[in-house]
């Protein structure tokens, strides 16, 4: 299977960028196997899920990021789980965590968000964890839209953990909105929960229409990644996307 490109920014401005979408399940593994899964794929974003919330989280997050290369962009215990870590490559215009809406007795859902520059591309980004409960988990669907629709940019993308299958009300809803980018450009593997069958995919990681997808799925094959490492740093599969966003 051909390799993802190598980030770069092309002579028009455009910049390819790697998309890492990974619910690290609070950190609560290995996480020697979680950088080494991180810093494999060469990400200029990684969208996290279950970032650490409690005792100490900033500095767990820090040192993840440290551990990949990369710094803190937004998120954790602020966003109630959701992250986003960057490479220096990226110049950061703003970011903002955003709580949902607490439905009583479930958990509290929140989204990370920032918009970023590579190079002369422009780029709203969202990481995001949706419930596992139907109704709540459709209905934000509707404000992840509202939110990347709100950020007053061309671009943007979005990536986490759905709790949903391709086929379900809130997947759809995000699928036709967006570029599902594993259905756009299919590489790698595809199933993102592997603990019990049947396996799924239910993380993904989606871009606006304007954005060309060069590739996406679970880096299987990236060089670097071990299969060890990935049964051993979380109970999720990573989605690795590689996308041309178009100059500004």
């Amino acid at each position: 299977m051909a390799s993802l490109p190598n980030s770069h920014t092309e002579p028009d401005g455009s910049a390819v960028i790697r998309v890492l979408s990974y619910n690290i399940r609070s950190m609560r593994d290995d996480t020697e196997a979680l950088a080494r899964v991180i810093t494999a794929c060469a990400p200029d974003l990684v969208l996290v899920q279950e970032a650490p919330r409690f005792f100490r989280w900033r500095k767990k997050l820090a040192r993840l990021a440290s551990a990949s290369g990369l710094v803190i962009l937004t998120g954790g215990a602020t966003a109630a789980g959701p992250a986003i870590l960057c490479d220096l490559r990226a110049t950061v215009e703003r970011t903002e965590d955003v709580l949902l809406p607490l439905t009583p007795g479930l958990h509290r859902r929140g989204l990370a968000t920032a918009v970023v520059r590579f190079g002369g591309a422009r780029l709203g980004v969202t990481s995001f964890h949706l419930s596992l409960q139907q109704e709540e988990r459709y209905e934000q669907g509707g404000m992840l839209l509202d939110r990347v629709a709100g950020m007053g940019v061309e671009h943007a993308i979005a990536g986490g953990d759905l709790n949903d299958l391709p086929d379900g009300r809130t997947f759809r809803r995000l699928a036709d909105a967006f570029q599902d980018c594993r259905a756009a450009a299919p590489w790698g593997g595809e199933h993102t929960w592997i603990r019990d069958a049947p396996h799924r995919r239910i993380d993904a990681v989606f871009a606006t229409k304007g954005i060309e997808v060069l590739g996406c799925g679970v880096p299987l094959d990236q060089p670097g990644v071990a299969e060890a490492d990935l049964a051993r740093a979380t109970d999720h599969l990573p989605v690795l996307a590689a996308l041309r966003v178009p100059a500004a």
